[in-house]
């Protein structure tokens, strides 16, 4: 690990003003990603900017009912918020299928949304990576490619994002909230990653030094919701699959609203939103979950390595979507583990 500058921020300006003219600047939360990085030598900034300690560590209610998460909560702290656990089951769930419960303890919420892939090449600095070396090339074309992308990848990228978090989050409609150098900016979720194209290196539309100070979501939706986490072993794992989905029918039993986001399977938290459209207004039934799987997987471009994926998302999202009709009965509020 080379040796850099550490200053402890003590307030978001003083943050802000940090990074301002320190292109070799990075920030430090909870560092369960960082600190791996700083290790592995896939980082070297000359500046480490210690965030850990400001006042972002509130859970409140909005006026609307949503809810206001500061970006310095804790992933396990939000997974048994009672508010969490009580209007949005998703979210819990989703928090308690990632890492390990020290990590959990540790990890931020602002931190858990900017974490990067868990691409065995990308953490390997002795392999060409375009996402670390923009230019080098893409090792994983020709290598190991299980846990890739099928969606959205580019050939300069097939990586994935691992967080379980942000894909709840995408589901659930959540907004970002930013500090920049120009003011506050408000950021959907399913917009603050992005997909490869020609330029991997950049993982989400933020700049350099703008710093995300909580996370809004609206007021609970109507209907049901889950998450469920396909995944090489019980715990201690990144998805291979994952799907967080609410449904929501009418007096006539037919699908009013359908929310579904799609981990694993791209560059960013996926939002299904081909699925959806397929899904408004028909019948919960298989014919028509069947239908909608197949229309948001119809451009997926998997690899020989990871074509396994395209089945396991198609019926992953079929058997959640099942659940949900089935139990479309009781309250939102009721957690899906019962």
């Amino acid at each position: 690990m080379r040796p850099f500058d550490y200053q402890r921020a003590a307030d978001t300006d003083d943050a802000l003003i940090a990074l301002a003219d320190r292109p070799d600047a990075v920030y430090l939360a909870g560092g369960t990603n960082l600190v791996d990085h700083l290790k592995l030598g896939i980082i070297a900034p000359n500046l480490v900017v210690d965030i850990s300690r400001l006042d972002l560590e509130q859970v409140s209610e909005l006026d609307d009912h949503g809810l206001r998460i500061g970006a310095m909560v804790r992933n396990s702290d939000l997974a048994a918020h009672p508010l969490v656990r009580a209007n949005y089951p998703m979210l819990s769930r989703a928090l308690l299928s990632g890492a390990s419960g020290q990590l959990r303890n540790a990890a931020t919420t602002g931190g858990n949304l900017l974490q990067r892939t868990r691409c065995v090449y990308f953490q390997d600095a002795s392999t060409p990576c375009n996402k670390r070396e923009p230019g080098t090339g893409c090792s994983a074309l020709e290598g190991f490619t299980r846990n890739h992308a099928i969606l959205g990848a580019s050939s300069s990228c097939i990586a994935t994002h691992p967080s379980d978090m942000a894909v709840a989050m995408a589901a659930l409609d959540a907004e970002v909230i930013v500090l920049t150098e120009n003011g506050e900016r408000r950021i959907p979720v399913v917009d603050l990653h992005r997909l490869p194209g020609e330029e991997p290196n950049r993982d989400t539309v933020l700049n350099h030094g703008d710093l995300i100070v909580a996370v809004e979501l609206p007021a609970p939706g109507r209907g049901r919701s889950t998450y469920r986490k396909i995944r090489d072993r019980a715990s201690y794992a990144f998805a291979l699959v994952s799907v967080a989905a609410r449904l929501d029918l009418d007096e006539a039993g037919r699908i009013r609203e359908a929310a579904i986001a799609l981990g694993g399977v791209a560059h960013k938290p996926w939002r299904a939103t081909r699925a959806e459209e397929v899904l408004q207004g028909a019948e919960p039934n298989r014919e028509s979950f069947t239908r909608a799987a197949e229309a948001e997987l119809e451009s997926a471009q998997p690899l020989p390595g990871n074509a396994f994926k395209v089945p396991m998302a198609r019926g992953a999202i079929i058997s959640v979507l099942t659940e949900l009709a089935g139990r479309s009965g009781s309250s939102e509020g009721a957690d899906d583990d019962g």
